[in-house]
C-alpha cells in the first residue's frame, strides 16, 4: 500500500534525523551549523519532551533512546490504524 509505505518512509526518517543530531553533539560546534540548526527545529521539540522526563545520569542523557523506542512504537500503532481502515 502505497500510504502505508510513506508513512513508514516518513518515520524513517525522522529517526534518521534524530539519530544523526544526536550524533552532532559529540562535534565541537557541529550542532551550530546551518544543518545542525534545521535539524535541531525539526527534532529537539520532540526530544524536549522526553528530557522533561528523564534525566541524565552521569552527564548521560538516555532520552533520544528513548524517544526513538516511543517513535517506534507510534509507528507501528499507526500502520496498524492504516491497515485497518485501507
Amino acid at each position: 500500500m502505497l500510504v502505508l509505505t510513506i508513512i513508514n518512509r516518513l518515520f524513517e526518517l525522522y529517526s534518521l534525523a534524530i539519530v544523526v543530531y544526536v550524533l552532532m553533539s559529540w562535534f565541537p560546534n557541529a550542532q551550530q551549523s546551518r544543518f545542525g540548526e534545521i535539524l535541531a527545529r525539526f527534532c529537539q521539540p520532540y526530544l524536549d519532551f522526553f528530557e522533561r522526563f528523564i534525566p541524565p545520569i552521569g552527564g548521560i542523557s538516555f532520552s533520544p533512546i528513548v524517544a526513538l523506542i516511543a517513535l517506534q512504537f507510534i509507528q507501528n500503532g499507526l500502520d496498524l490504524v492504516v491497515s485497518m481502515i485501507f
